[in-house]
């Protein structure tokens, strides 16, 4: 587990940086991607990522400079923005990490749909698991 967890934050920073981003600023573009056409308020995202709405206005500044982000008005509530990426930028890091995750597709290929229900599973209580003990950790709690 903990080789799996390293070689992966050694790639995401590899993936920053020829993406011309850090680490932090990449991984707000997923979670803009991950929601889709509902797109994330400033506060959503810096919510997600655990910073600052102050820290996540410098992240949307230099997302938005590299061509990554825009910001929209949200229509029902003229006060905030949500934030848009931008398609030539999905298309970036789609080229970038498309390979990785056919490969992986691939692979949940030699697993039953049993297995791979086990499988969803584990990661995401693992990911709830992990996310609280870090709330944990951030509020002193952590045991």
């Amino acid at each position: 587990m903990d080789g799996l967890i390293a070689t992966s934050m050694f790639g995401q920073q590899e993936m920053a940086q020829r993406l011309g981003l850090n680490v932090t600023d990449l991984t707000c573009f997923g979670y803009v991607l991950e929601a889709g056409e509902n797109l994330v308020t400033a506060g959503d995202l810096a919510a997600r990522a655990h910073v600052t709405t102050g820290a996540v206005t410098g992240i949307l500044n230099r997302l938005e400079r590299a061509g990554y982000v825009t910001r929209r008005p949200d229509p029902a509530d003229r006060r905030r923005v949500r934030i848009a990426p931008v398609p030539d930028a999905v298309a970036r890091v789609t080229a970038l990490y498309g390979p990785y995750y056919a490969r992986l597709n691939a692979q949940f290929d030699d697993y039953s749909p049993e297995e791979v229900a086990v499988l969803h599973d584990w990661f995401t209580r693992t990911r709830e698991l992990m996310s609280d003990h870090l709330d944990g950790i951030r509020r002193g709690t952590a045991c």
